[in-house]
């Protein structure tokens, strides 16, 4: 079955009516209660919201790692129905494979599909080396520090050159130089290689950095609450004036939503 087209520039991504609840002591919870939304090509989307309120099981619904309970998950017009491959996942721990090097977890994706020796090496430098870790090849995560292993991770996604990359608070670890570092190489990584990006943060001043459209979600059982087209330029100031207003204006909602929660 195929969803309906969007007018202009069709969407990428399209929930419709997502819900989802787990069995829990014998009683479904609810965690994600109706969420509608359309998402464009190449853009960078920002899901925000608080610990706990279903952002990374919607994560992981998109990418076909999560059973739906009601509602449709549409990629590029088509219903999705389980892991895709246009869909790549950046997660909150590195999740790299301890026993490959740096060259090995790169190039971990296309040496599954088959691809030739010479090809995915030239294909995995290529990202090593865009995510700054020219060198570092021969280097296994464990002597790695972790900002270091999320860039692994980061190149491990885009080298299976998936349209769709999925980024499950990858910072939300990492001390706040590194974090704020990783922010810019992010934004630097996605406006050279456009893929369409759906990142995770409970963060407002990562959020605002990042995003072309931040997506604030209700406390558990989640669903969207508002959405902010956030038309700054590139690359931002943390401390201009449009910056620190809408800083301001995210604060209070986030507060008031919590407040009504409690």
């Amino acid at each position: 079955m195929e969803g309906k087209k969007l007018n202009g520039n069709e969407s990428v991504v399209r929930l419709e009516n997502l819900k989802k609840s787990f069995e829990i002591n014998g009683e479904d919870v609810q965690i994600i209660n109706g969420i509608n939304l359309d998402i464009k090509k190449n853009e960078f989307i920002v899901l925000f919201g608080a610990g706990q309120c279903g952002k990374t099981t919607l994560l992981k619904m998109i990418a076909g790692l999560e059973d739906i309970t009601d509602g449709n998950i549409y990629i590029n017009d088509k219903k999705s129905s389980g892991f895709n491959e246009d869909v790549g996942m950046v997660y909150q721990t590195t999740a790299l494979f301890p026993w490959l090097s740096v060259m090995g977890n790169v190039e971990f994706g296309p040496k599954h599909r088959g691809a030739a020796k010479s090809e995915r090496r030239k294909k995995a430098q290529y990202y090593i080396d865009l995510v700054g870790l020219s060198g570092f090849e021969k280097h296994f995560p464990v002597q790695l520090s972790g900002g270091m292993q999320q860039r692994v991770g980061i190149a491990r996604a885009y080298a299976n050159d998936p349209e769709i990359i999925l980024m499950d608070e990858p910072f939300g670890h990492l001390d706040a130089q590194t974090r704020y570092l990783m922010e810019e190489d992010v934004e630097k990584i996605w406006a050279r290689e456009k893929r369409t990006v759906i990142f995770v943060t409970n963060n407002i001043e990562e959020a605002l950095y990042l995003a072309d459209r931040i997506i604030i979600l209700t406390e558990c059982p989640a669903t969207v609450m508002k959405e902010y087209v956030i038309d700054l330029p590139r690359p931002r100031s943390m401390v201009s004036e449009e910056f620190l207003r809408l800083r301001e204006e995210i604060s209070r909602l986030a507060d008031a939503r919590e407040s009504e929660a409690g």
